[in-house]
């Protein structure tokens, strides 16, 4: 057999087929209207994306483009087509990059999404009080050396910088182990701050040790990487939102939305934003906090499906108080939020 010679596709014909491509890209991206998050999904799932688009645009090029490669391998042949065929009109015939750009869609919006523990999340308006807002970062350090003798300071520059998206401010956080060796320890100082400063109850007295309380693996990772960017500081600048980006999630819901730079803060790091801010829990009806940063196993058995929760209540027979509580992990209430924390992307 004689060998066929096929000319490649030129440049040219690959720079525009790659056109049609970008621009249907462009197109569907224009129309879906992705968000921030959703974008940082769709990019953390880049391979799965990729992907989608590859297998579509195979299926669209087999169909649109015939190969006349090993063209001498026929034979004769008096087969015809069915009787019931016929060359399609133009536009049905263009169904065909419709159908890519449908898929293409449809990836995105499975990607941008997650629809893990979606059943896990309620409708909610809660809010903030009316009082509460974002201190400045120096008063914010200066509350924390009265509070805590000898804490040292911050790197109070960083609060200059533009804020990373869905953070509402800049909060002065002490790293845990200037005020204990351990977590729970550093936990139990904070808590008892709270308590010298105003009615509050604790429902996990004596419950915050190694066996019950632990850390988020996430949160540790991330703030190892905000303590390693502030060295030489005892007081870290940390981006953060307290509860209302979160808002009627559960706490295993609202981990598993989190954007790729963002954990949720734990039990120490709400305390001393209370500290900070006590007018952030004022009253019954308002956004309650979920310490989606840490993990609690009330049972001390090895399972951390409990989060840990600040709440402001009214008690019966008057008067109100912090209390401080657990409760499953994956219940969503609409009054409940859990506080963040970010990475400057």
């Amino acid at each position: 057999m004689n060998a066929i010679t096929q000319q490649s596709a030129t440049s040219g014909q690959i720079k525009q087929i790659n056109r049609f491509g970008s621009d249907a890209i462009e197109k569907v991206l224009a129309e879906f209207g992705l968000d921030n998050p959703g974008a940082q999904r769709v990019i953390e799932h880049g391979d799965d994306f990729a992907e989608a688009i590859r297998t579509a645009a195979l299926t669209s090029l087999k169909n649109l483009s015939v190969s006349d490669k090993f063209k001498d391998e026929e034979v004769k042949s008096s087969y015809a087509y069915p009787k019931g065929y016929k060359v399609k009109g133009i536009t049905e015939q263009t169904n065909i990059p419709r159908q890519l750009f449908a898929r293409i869609v449809t990836g995105i919006k499975e990607l941008s999404v997650s629809n893990q523990l979606v059943g896990k999340e309620v409708r909610s308006s809660y809010a903030y009080p009316k009082g509460y807002k974002v201190k400045g970062i120096t008063e914010q350090t200066n509350i924390l050396r009265q509070l805590f003798p000898g804490v040292g300071f911050a790197d109070e520059s960083i609060a200059e910088q533009p804020l990373p998206p869905n953070a509402e401010g800049w909060f002065a956080i002490p790293k845990w182990q200037t005020l204990a060796p351990t977590y729970g320890e550093a936990v139990d100082k904070v808590l008892a701050m709270i308590a010298s400063k105003r009615k509050f109850y604790n429902y996990r007295d004596g419950q915050l040790g190694a066996e019950y309380l632990r850390q988020h693996a996430k949160t540790v990772k991330m703030f190892q990487k905000l303590g390693d960017e502030q060295k030489d500081h005892d007081i870290l600048v940390v981006p953060a939102q307290f509860g209302l980006r979160h808002r009627g999630r559960s706490v295993r819901r609202a981990r598993e939305v989190f954007t790729a730079n963002e954990c949720g803060l734990g039990v120490f790091a709400i305390g001393i934003m209370l500290l900070t801010h006590p007018e952030r829990l004022v009253k019954w009806e308002q956004l309650h906090v979920d310490c989606a940063g840490d993990e609690f196993s009330p049972d001390a058995d090895g399972d951390f499906s409990f989060a840990l929760q600040f709440c402001f209540y009214c008690l019966r027979f008057g008067g109100a108080e912090v209390q401080f509580s657990a409760y499953w992990g994956d219940d969503a209430y609409a009054d409940h939020g859990s506080a963040s924390a970010f990475l400057s992307q």
